[in-house]
């Protein structure tokens, strides 16, 4: 029901309103045509300045992760492989094309397994790993049968293996960090377990691994452990998992593990398969001394006891360690002068360095609590009161404001389904939300044929995204003046809540716009929800970038200022 008394920018709101005809969108489509959309004369924009296509070596342009500008930096640590963004002078002010033949990627569950060539046109993976089952080229797709490096007889049967192991078929087991992921099939098979896994690869040798995750459904990012702290907030995940990742896990002090442990949540599993696991067996096959692979496991071993790690089980050629519930579980550890504890376990880990330190954990009553708090099995967790809230971690969030939210975003999603009645037919997979605050956009969508990356700002008021996580949700920490970790072209539907508003002085608006750009897919689409005068200048600007759009009212009426901005970015080939 609309407010009875006027907001700020209502008369605006109000102008605006009668100029653009908000209340329809029926002249803006959002089916696929895999060539160039035909619209309207009535939805041409009104123009700004007009964006001209980059050059075709730019089709995959990831600017924090361009190759040529990481070989400007040291290789040890793997610091070459992490951020490291383009200067001012060296943006791009041009849009990403897509390659020749670009068509819309099969919908979910078919693009688990078959991936079209046109679109991720590499074939170095078929040759490199074409033994272990990763990818074959077959026509004109690429087809993932299940392999990995440590799994040839399939990823289904490997999880089995897990699942002995690990409460995965209860829902205790949701939320997953997978390092090293090549093109992501553990994680893309955990998902019809309903576990979400954050998968992530650095963007290597190993041509666009993370790009086929991405272009398969499954969530990935570019990424890599380095000397950076993962951008993820401390306990996090119910489940981190290295396959063969080739990670150097004891080395550094145990750096890697201790960072592991950061984000893994207390009671939370740690699967390590792969060197050195099983060594007296496989030394030979992997070309390493028994001495090396033997000292190898024995750090490990010990970095895992110093975390508190306990040992469940070791069958094969998997081990896996389970994070004890709370520091009760070990006494005296704390006391251990070989053991760095870490000063400071906060959310602040955007560009941090990473540090050989054991984080804390959260005070208990008791011997049986879980530190942290306990979270209810998946999916009764996605709306239960996450513990950072009733505790009071998280500074001017209540209970009662929490469940406020959850009913508004409802609300909210309803809205959109009328504008874009695609949204929930899985049309859009891959899906981001660009300020994600306690996920509950995310919550209210939520369906096996979707996902979403929650994205928490840097800058943003309050620090959330391990609320996000406690509701057994994936996200991570971005600022918005600096491209996004992935491949262009990976997600279908993106949601701009607040973004530009947050963003406004902090960095130019066309900088947000032109990112959003490059990492939608041709004929994707945009929800914008913003003040009425920052939709309109947004409005101008993708005039001038190929998409068409409609401004629409907010779902209490023309009155009030915040409206609805929703966009397809329309298909195009250089």
């Amino acid at each position: 029901m609309a407010k009875e008394w006027f907001w700020k920018g209502d008369s605006i709101a109000f102008e605006i309103t009668q100029q653009t005809n908000c209340s329809s969108t029926s002249h803006l489509t959002f089916e696929t045509h895999h060539g160039i959309a035909s619209y309207s004369d009535e939805l041409s924009e009104p123009k700004s300045q007009t964006f001209k296509p980059c050059g075709d070596s730019y089709t995959d342009y990831t600017p924090c992760q361009d190759q040529r500008r990481a070989m400007t930096f040291p290789r040890n640590n793997m610091i070459y492989r992490e951020r490291h963004c383009p200067p001012a002078e060296e943006k791009l002010y041009c849009l990403i094309p897509a390659p020749k033949g670009y068509v819309t990627p099969f919908p979910w569950p078919k693009s688990r397994d078959y991936v079209p060539y046109a679109n991720v046109p590499y074939k170095s993976l078929t040759v490199e790993k074409a033994v272990q089952n990763w990818v074959q080229y077959e026509g004109n797709v690429f087809r993932f049968p299940g392999g990995g490096t440590q799994f040839p007889q399939g990823a289904d049967k490997y999880i089995d293996q897990l699942a002995s192991v690990i409460p995965i078929a209860n829902g205790t087991v949701r939320t997953a960090l997978d390092t090293g992921c090549g093109v992501a099939s553990w994680g893309a098979y955990l998902l019809k377990r309903n576990v979400l896994a954050m998968s992530f690869a650095p963007r290597d040798s190993h041509e666009a691994q993370v790009q086929f995750a991405l272009e398969r459904g499954v969530p990935a990012v570019i990424g890599v452990l380095g000397s950076i702290k993962l951008p993820y907030p401390p306990r996090a995940f119910d489940m981190a998992h290295c396959s063969r990742c080739l990670i150097p896990w004891g080395a550094n002090d145990g750096m890697y593990m201790m960072e592991v442990d950061r984000v893994l949540r207390p009671g939370g599993y740690w699967v390590l398969s792969g060197p050195p696991i099983n060594w007296k067996s496989n030394y030979q096959a992997w070309q390493r001394s028994k001495e090396d692979l033997e000292e190898e496991q024995k750090r490990i071993e010990e970095i895992a006891e110093l975390l508190c790690w306990e040992k469940s089980s070791e069958i094969g050629d998997i081990a896996i360690w389970r994070k004890r519930i709370n520091s009760d579980s070990c006494p005296g550890r704390q006391d251990e002068p070989s053991v760095k504890m870490c000063e400071i376990v906060n959310d602040d880990v955007w560009y941090k360095k990473m540090e050989a330190c054991v984080s804390p954990y959260p005070e208990v009553n008791n011997a049986d609590e879980v530190a942290g708090g306990e979270l209810q099995t998946f999916p009764e967790r996605l709306y239960a009161v996450p513990p950072r809230i009733s505790s009071g971690s998280v500074p001017g969030v209540t209970v009662e404001s929490y469940q406020k939210e959850n009913r508004v975003w409802k609300k909210h999603v309803m809205a959109y389904k009328k504008i874009n009645k695609l949204l929930h037919t899985g049309r859009y997979r891959n899906i981001m939300d660009m300020n994600a605050g306690l996920g509950s956009f995310a919550a209210a969508i939520e369906s096996s044929q979707l996902w979403v990356m929650n994205v928490v700002p840097t800058i943003a008021e309050k620090s959330t995204l391990g609320v996000v996580y406690e509701r057994g949700l994936i996200g991570i920490y971005h600022d918005w003046c600096e491209a996004f970790s992935t491949y262009p072209r990976t997600y279908d539907l993106i949601h701009a809540h607040g973004v530009f508003s947050l963003y406004k002085d902090k960095c130019k608006m066309e900088d947000i716009l032109l990112e959003m750009d490059r990492i939608l897919r041709p004929e994707g689409a945009v929800i914008f929800r913003d003040e009425v005068d920052v939709l309109i200048k947004v409005r101008r600007m993708i005039g001038g970038m190929r998409w068409t759009s409609k401004l629409v009212d907010h779902e209490d009426g023309p009155m009030v200022s915040e409206k609805i901005l929703v966009a397809v970015k329309q298909y195009w080939v250089n």
